[in-house]
């Protein structure tokens, strides 16, 4: 992963923003719904017995004759969640897509780790056996091993590994895969549709990274090809001319239009990707919408 220590610094003034407040037992940077003893001031409440007496506000008891103490909000322990799709079809292109997907899957595990989240990568051939990063940022140099050992082959279900997520309180899901799955393909998006109904109920904040290859999005191969497909070897005579390269490029618009429009309603958020793109453009341009700061 091709990934320098100056694109790594410009990360680290970045946030994951969370759909959900975190109500996980565990201490972050993260605002939660409890009460607790961060700095950011919440509510008053009356005095009860066992209350730290250094909370009573005495400005208050010395207006209303009433002790009350002051509430803070208690900072928590997000949750990140990164799915990588490791299917076969991942290892297409010059540069392939499967290197793209580890560099976004680093780039948003480093935004969680500098701020204290715990990260949650997945490799969805293997989702009972996750890579579990906490600790900050002493947890990078495992969590690029990992991403360094993931192999790309054969076939996955990218909507049963979505179903084994293990998810337990609010959090941030991303997605990152070429979604070229005949369930996503199809023009009623209903498989997308459970996908993103089923994460809202888990109460996540869903992210999906499209990521094709930039020969995918600018088809630049003429005449008659033999296509064989990645995963399962199955092959395609096919004559590219003018004509069918404009209507496949039609089809793939139509496509990710699709994709993007089932996403803004579920609430979700989605972005082509693309391996022709400048990382420094993708990471802190086009998905800045992601950031809380």
């Amino acid at each position: 992963m091709m990934l320098d220590a100056v694109f790594f610094d410009r990360l680290s003034r970045l946030r994951l923003a969370m759909g959900h407040r975190t109500s996980m037992n565990l201490t972050g940077n993260r605002k939660s719904v409890q009460k607790g003893s961060s700095m950011e001031f919440s509510d008053f409440r009356e005095y009860m017995p066992g209350d730290d007496i250094r909370r009573i506000d005495w400005n208050a008891y010395g207006r209303l004759d009433r002790l009350y103490v002051k509430e803070y909000m208690e900072e928590k322990e997000a949750i990140v969640s990164i799915l990588i799709d490791t299917s076969a079809s991942m290892n297409y292109g010059a540069k392939t897509k499967s290197e793209l997907a580890c560099m976004l899957a680093a780039a948003f595990s480093y935004m969680g780790l500098n701020n204290m989240d715990r990260v949650m990568l997945y490799d969805m051939h293997r989702m009972y056996l996750p890579f579990v990063a906490e600790g900050g940022k002493r947890a990078l140099p495992r969590m690029a091993d990992w991403l360094e050992q993931c192999s790309f082959e054969g076939t996955v279900d990218i909507a049963k590994a979505v179903w084994e997520l293990p998810v337990k309180g609010p959090g941030v899901t991303i997605l990152i895969s070429d979604f070229l799955q005949e369930a996503f393909l199809d023009q009623e998006q209903e498989a997308l549709h459970k996908l993103l109904r089923f994460l809202d109920y888990r109460k996540q904040r869903t992210v999906l990274l499209h990521v094709l290859a930039k020969e995918e999005l600018s088809v630049e191969l003429t005449g008659t090809r033999n296509l064989i497909d990645m995963e399962d070897q199955s092959t395609l005579r096919l004559t590219l001319d003018a004509v069918s390269i404009r209507t496949y490029e039609k089809s793939l618009q139509e496509y990710t239009d699709r994709m993007r429009r089932e996403c803004v309603r579920a609430g979700a958020f989605y972005e082509v990707c693309s391996t022709g793109a400048d990382i420094y453009q993708l990471i802190f341009q086009d998905l800045r919408m992601l950031y809380d700061i």
